[in-house]
């Protein structure tokens, strides 16, 4: 019998809530032997319950051990700083797999609980992700090995063939503000969130501050966004970071004009612009292909520095269109065919291999 193990546990969610799974792995703590691993798809579930469930698993599976004193390792502070009762259970999905995981710490002599980064959780992390492929009918690496040498090359084992962890971007347009609520045009001036802009944003930080593993929050300069983002950042327990790239389109002379008032004032070039996005508003507007060069280059930027991470960008409707543009893979007509409401949520994620998914687009169920 081993008295003295550790628990190394993780969990994963492919949406988000989404098809998820956990694995969890006992290891001798004098010589680092594997004693047990767990593994299972549990459905559609977020990372949170995911992750809980793969401490129950672990906690279990040392219970069945046997031992005595356990050091629990995971990647989730959320998890972690919730079991050691320095952070409150809040939500009503997490206490009764909170409660059950108490039960299991009872029954063993001493816990300690240790939050290690993601780089060192490879072995649960890697189980959790071979039962969500399990879930989705995805064959095993060996058995699948086996199946390539039988066969020539076939189209790859998913619907995108993309390959190791995207960038996720969590997209959230700025709250209402006077000119919006007009419908004018709202570039680069620097109009402010109203009262309800302001319940907009606090409504959007409530939703995404329950996210566990965000590595960053960035915003466009532009006020509506930036105090948008400092609420999200400050659930989140981060700093907002300002990206001149993420700002809003330059108008030109047509800011804080109507649409109908743009095409009165203007109708040739107007029209012309509408049909050629190569074309700026007239008076050092900017054209939506240099939109789409800047905030491609910031999208670069972004993945270059968090590689793999889930990061909060919030932006306005243009730069918005356009990064679900480049995932999408589409032309310019996206820009005028995509609505997007003020302080909505869209997802787009994207691979080192230049694959990319779209997994949610104007989702506004929390501001209901």
């Amino acid at each position: 019998m081993t008295t003295r193990v550790i628990v190394e546990a993780d969990g994963g969610s492919r949406g988000n809530p989404g098809p998820a799974g956990y694995g969890a792995v006992v290891l001798d703590t004098a010589t680092g032997e594997v004693l047990a691993e767990r593994s299972e798809g549990i459905g559609v579930a977020t990372n949170n319950v995911a992750e809980y469930q793969g401490l129950i698993a672990g906690l279990a599976a040392a219970v069945e051990l046997g031992a005595e004193s356990v050091e629990v390792r995971m990647d989730s502070k959320l998890v972690i700083e919730q079991m050691a009762g320095r952070w409150k259970i809040k939500h009503p999905a997490m206490q009764p797999l909170a409660a059950e995981a108490k039960q299991l710490v009872a029954s063993l002599g001493r816990v300690t609980w240790s939050w290690i980064p993601r780089e060192r959780n490879k072995r649960a992390d890697r189980l959790a992700n071979l039962a969500m492929d399990a879930q989705a009918g995805k064959p095993a690496p060996q058995a699948q090995a086996q199946t390539q040498a039988k066969a020539k090359p076939v189209a790859p084992p998913s619907w995108t063939g993309a390959t190791g962890v995207p960038t996720r971007l969590i997209l959230l347009r700025h709250g209402q503000t006077p000119l919006s609520v007009e419908r004018r045009y709202s570039g680069r001036g620097d109009a402010q969130l109203t009262e309800e802009g302001r319940r907009q944003a606090a409504a959007a930080a409530q939703r995404l501050g329950k996210l566990t593993d965000v590595a960053a929050v960035v915003s466009s300069p532009l006020s509506r966004a930036v105090d948008t983002a400092r609420g999200v950042a400050d659930a989140l327990g981060l700093e907002p970071v300002v990206l001149d790239g993420l700002t809003e389109t330059d108008f030109g002379s047509w800011e804080g004009l109507t649409f109908a008032e743009a095409a009165e004032r203007d109708p040739e070039a107007h029209r012309a612009w509408q049909a050629d996005t190569s074309l700026s508003p007239p008076d050092g507007g900017e054209s939506f292909d240099a939109v789409h060069r800047r905030v491609r280059r910031c999208r670069d930027d972004l993945i270059a520095k968090h590689g793999g991470s889930t990061i909060v960008v919030v932006s306005h409707v243009t730069p918005i269109k356009t990064l679900l543009r480049m995932a999408l893979d589409v032309g310019p007509s996206l820009l005028f065919r995509l609505h997007l409401d003020l302080a909505s949520v869209s997802v787009a994620e994207f691979y080192s291999d230049g694959h990319a998914s779209v997994r949610l687009v104007n989702d506004t169920s929390h501001l209901g």
